[in-house]
C-alpha cells in the first residue's frame, strides 16, 4: 500500500469519532462489533455508521483489518500515524531533512583541509630536503 498520505490522514483524523476509534485500536486490536459497543458508551451511533468510519480509517492508512471466518478485527497501522508526525516535524524544523546531507559536507570539506595542509607541509619538507 505504500506510505499514506498526510492530507488523508488528517482529514480523517477530522472527525472525533474517528479519533475515538483510533485510540482504542491504538490499546489494542478490537473486533467491529466491540468498537461499536465501545464507541456507544460515548455517543449513540448506529453500526453501519461505524463501519463507514473505519472505512474512512482503513482508507486513510490508518488502521488495518484482519478477517477471522465472519468476524472483522481492526489494529492500528503504525504508518498513518508515523506519516503525520513526520509531516508535523518538517512544520517544526524544515531544514531536518538537509541535515544528514550537510553532516557529510561538513566532513568531506574537513577532509579537502586536511588534505590540502598536508601536502603543503609536505612540500615545504620536500624544498627543505632539496636545499640541504
Amino acid at each position: 500500500m505504500g506510505r499514506p498520505a498526510p492530507a488523508n490522514v488528517f482529514e480523517a483524523l477530522g472527525d472525533p469519532v474517528r479519533r475515538a476509534i483510533l485510540q482504542l485500536v491504538a490499546g489494542g486490536e478490537r473486533s467491529a462489533g466491540a468498537l461499536v459497543e465501545e464507541i456507544r458508551e460515548y455517543t449513540p451511533i448506529s453500526q453501519p455508521a461505524v463501519s463507514q468510519h473505519l472505512k474512512v480509517l482503513r482508507k486513510a492508512g490508518l488502521v488495518r483489518v484482519r478477517s477471522e471466518a465472519n468476524r472483522r478485527f481492526y489494529a492500528l497501522e503504525p504508518d498513518g500515524p508515523a506519516a503525520a508526525r513526520e509531516w508535523l516535524a518538517e512544520l517544526v524544523d524544515p531544514l531536518a531533512g538537509f541535515a544528514q546531507p550537510l553532516d557529510a559536507l561538513a566532513t568531506e570539506v574537513a577532509r579537502g583541509k586536511r588534505e590540502r595542509r598536508g601536502k603543503s607541509t609536505g612540500a615545504a619538507t620536500d624544498r627543505t630536503d632539496r636545499t640541504a
